[in-house]
């Protein structure tokens, strides 16, 4: 990737699909997602706290944001994210995240599998969801995650996938992160 080229938020999503109809565009479509996202790095665990952060934050948010019509109402942004397409926001979010990444050359990229709590139903025999995700640790930024198959982890995962490339965090290379996500998402049948 080339140095000049701009690690903003607007030039990554700027091909994202807005769902809504033109007549119910209150707001800005790059306005929310950027509320959402740093409401969700500073720990916001749903619409209702990201409303809150940005509410909280809108004197800063009016510094770089256009807002026309204030923050959106936390209905907005639920309404706005279960619409979007899941695999254009993801493509979209990774190039953002590997051009800020890329900033940093030859940093430490760790993996961690987790089950996911309460994802499971016993009466109709649904397993827990395991995710194996990759952390930027010198950003403090979640890179991706992928949902894998049961009785996998992170090495396993990473070793099956792209095998030359299992300890790739050596590497600092967000290309090859790409690459692995990729391929997890092929190798555990992920949409």
């Amino acid at each position: 990737m080339a140095t000049n080229v701009s690690a903003s938020i607007g030039y990554y999503f700027a091909d994202l699909r807005d769902p809504r109809l033109d007549r119910t565009k209150l707001h800005k479509l790059l306005d929310i997602l950027v509320i959402a996202i740093c409401a969700i790095i500073c720990s916001a665990d749903s619409w209702e706290d990201v409303e809150d952060f940005g509410n909280a934050k809108l004197k800063w948010f009016k510094t770089i944001l256009e807002l026309p019509n204030g923050i959106p109402s936390h209905d907005t942004f639920g309404r706005l994210f279960a619409r979007l397409d899941p695999q254009q926001f993801e493509t979209c979010f990774l190039g953002w995240t590997t051009a800020v990444s890329g900033t940093l050359s030859g940093q430490v990229i760790a993996m961690d599998g987790k089950v996911l709590r309460r994802s499971h139903d016993k009466g109709i025999g649904k397993a827990a969801i395991d995710m194996v995700s990759a952390w930027a640790s010198a950003n403090s930024l979640v890179l991706g995650q992928v949902k894998v198959d049961d009785k996998s982890n992170e090495i396993v995962t990473t070793q099956a996938c792209h095998p030359e490339r299992a300890f790739f965090a050596s590497e600092g290379s967000p290309t090859a992160l790409r690459e692995i996500l990729h391929r997890w998402k092929n190798a555990s049948g992920s949409e």
